[in-house]
């Protein structure tokens, strides 16, 4: 059944909003007219879909954000473990719904479920908005008859990706506000405070020390060309980002981003956590481990970590177990194969997976602790040196005035 998004004006004359199912505008209306309510607009929900029956793309900033799926998962996770039925759960959805794109989505999912197809065809409609592996965990739900199980794990997980993700955006905020201010007060200084001083004592035709020649030939410099050097670096920024389109090239950025300097075990930790996590929530809720295997990969987001999990699914699809086809490849943990493996001949694997996956997100966050604590100290270090530079090319001429005069 369609749904429709309407404003009318009750008896007392206020304006009220909602969304009401029908099967055409002119139910809607007559329906809006049985509540006592005089219909202003009604306007149909269902219409944003393409002739293929997905989601047309909305505008910048319309979809649904991770903390609103993570709502939206634990919230009919909640209703469905107290018993309710689907289309109650909706509806309940819906009426705690604040944001207009949230309350419309849900009542284009619940019209499509009233309408006889099910929770992950409906979802698969919005593939903007719930990812694949959300909708393949929500289908294995529904096959083995635990769709609210799935969907509490499967809020679990979202949770706890946020908080990662939160974690990880706070520990590097500090740093580049710092990088931020010091470039901008470098600026300032090279393009308005040298000059400025220095301009004095050239006027007085006394020979500059060579730190203060060099630093005002800088300062020229920037005040002549740093806006062709920032354009400069925002091309060559631009133009590396398309190049990174071509997928050779991609892949060896992406080898060496495994292997590089201290960055390496951060890029190796993050993609491990997420295959891990994916992982323990798919084969968790029961779907195929060459399909989980395949969901999971799909959530890396390097691409040779990728092709290390797909030739591992390939060792896995001709009979080889899940922790000697990882162990084949490298890149993976040695305490990571070592859980699968302890699972495999527990029969615990998702349970095992869960764990590794933990430690995995420990790992993520001491490596992220300890990237963003050296940052820290470097970054002022670097400031304070080129600071104290400018201070002693504008204080040497001042010195050596006064060694004169006395």
């Amino acid at each position: 059944m369609p749904a429709f998004r309407y404003e009318a004006v009750d008896g007392d004359g206020a304006t009220r909003k909602g969304v009401v199912n029908a099967d055409s505008a002119r139910s809607a209306r007559a329906d809006l007219r049985l509540q006592g309510l005089t219909p202003l607009t009604v306007d149909a929900i269902a219409a944003q879909l393409d002739a293929a029956g997905v989601e047309k793309s909305r505008g910048f900033g319309e979809r649904l954000s991770q903390v609103e799926l993570a709502l939206f998962t634990r919230q009919l996770a909640s209703l469905l473990e107290a018993g309710l039925p689907l289309e109650q759960a909706f509806t309940a959805l819906l009426e705690q719904a604040e944001r207009p794109y949230v309350r419309d989505l849900v009542a284009s999912i619940r019209s499509e479920v009233m309408g006889g197809a099910s929770f992950s065809d409906a979802l698969s409609r919005h593939p903007r908005d719930f990812a694949e592996i959300y909708r393949a965990l929500v289908a294995s739900g529904e096959q083995i008859g635990h769709l609210a199980r799935v969907l509490s794990r499967l809020a679990d997980y979202i949770e706890r990706r946020n908080a990662l993700v939160q974690k990880v955006r706070l520990a590097f905020t500090y740093p580049a506000i710092v990088t931020v201010v010091a470039f901008a007060i470098v600026i300032f200084l090279l393009t308005y405070v040298v000059p400025q001083i220095v301009s004095v004592f050239a006027n007085t035709k006394q020979k500059l020390p060579l730190l203060t020649v060099m630093m005002l030939a800088v300062s020229n410099f920037v005040r002549a060309y740093g806006i062709f050097v920032g354009i400069l670096l925002v091309a060559a920024f631009w133009l590396w980002r398309r190049a990174l389109r071509n997928p050779v090239l991609k892949r060896q950025w992406h080898t060496w981003l495994l292997t590089a300097p201290v960055y390496g075990k951060f890029e190796r930790s993050l993609n491990t956590a997420r295959f891990a996590s994916t992982l323990a929530i798919t084969t968790g809720s029961g779907v195929p481990i060459l399909r989980a295997l395949d969901t999971s990969r799909d959530t890396l987001s390097n691409v040779a970590m990728k092709e290390l999990v797909e030739q591992a699914s390939a060792s896995v699809r001709e009979g080889v177990s899940l922790a000697r086809a990882l162990s084949a490849q490298k890149h993976f943990p040695p305490m990571l194969i070592h859980m699968i493996r302890a699972g495999e001949i527990t029969g615990e694997l998702p349970a095992m997976l869960e764990r590794a996956a933990n430690s995995q997100q420990q790992d993520l966050e001491r490596r992220t602790l300890t990237i963003a604590g050296l940052l820290e100290p470097v970054l002022i270090l670097a400031m304070g040196v080129v600071v104290l530079l400018i201070v002693l090319a504008v204080l040497m001429p001042i010195i050596e005035i006064n060694q004169l005069v006395r």
